[in-house]
């Protein structure tokens, strides 16, 4: 009973996540608020042309965190190759989104880190469990996403990144 369950629910996520590849393929514009408390629009975000990864993560989610600091040790070298950037939206809400920050700075991460406390932008991005990763091409069209996080998920993200590179 156990595995059908896990197998449904599998499919489930599978059957989501494709749907939503379908419903979401340019980046919205949502308000989200810079680590200092200021507002900013999803609108403009931009790499000038170059591919741009959208992380949604919480302080709280284990897998997140793996992912985020995986792709930190390779970060240097994606931007040399590629230009990638990547951007961190903390899904913490009013009570943890005031740890975001010191957490940040304590990993380490040059990223990108923005706040969507009320899950504005989330919603926009139909993100429904974190990690949630979006790709998007120079022209800010999503390519590529996965949700949740397994050891060498950042290899298979760097593969789509090289190849909007060529």
């Amino acid at each position: 009973m156990k595995k059908t369950l896990l197998l449904v629910l599998v499919i489930c996520i599978f059957k989501n996540v494709s749907a939503q590849d379908k419903k979401q393929t340019v980046l919205p514009a949502a308000v989200v608020k810079q680590l200092n408390g200021a507002s900013f629009s999803t609108a403009d975000l931009n790499n000038d042309g170059k591919p741009m990864i959208i992380s949604f993560w919480a302080t709280w989610c284990k897998p997140c965190i793996s992912e985020l600091s995986s792709i930190a040790e390779y970060y240097d070298e994606w931007q040399a190759e590629t230009g990638v950037k990547l951007v961190a939206v903390s899904i913490d809400d009013s009570r943890t989104m005031n740890s975001v920050a010191p957490f940040v700075k304590g990993k380490g991460w040059d990223y990108e880190v923005y706040l969507d406390p009320n899950g504005e932008f989330k919603r926009a991005m139909n993100v429904n469990l974190v990690p949630h990763t979006f790709l998007f091409n120079g022209e800010r069209e999503l390519v590529h996403q996965h949700t949740t996080y397994a050891p060498g998920d950042e290899n298979r993200l760097y593969e789509q990144i090289k190849l909007l590179t060529k």
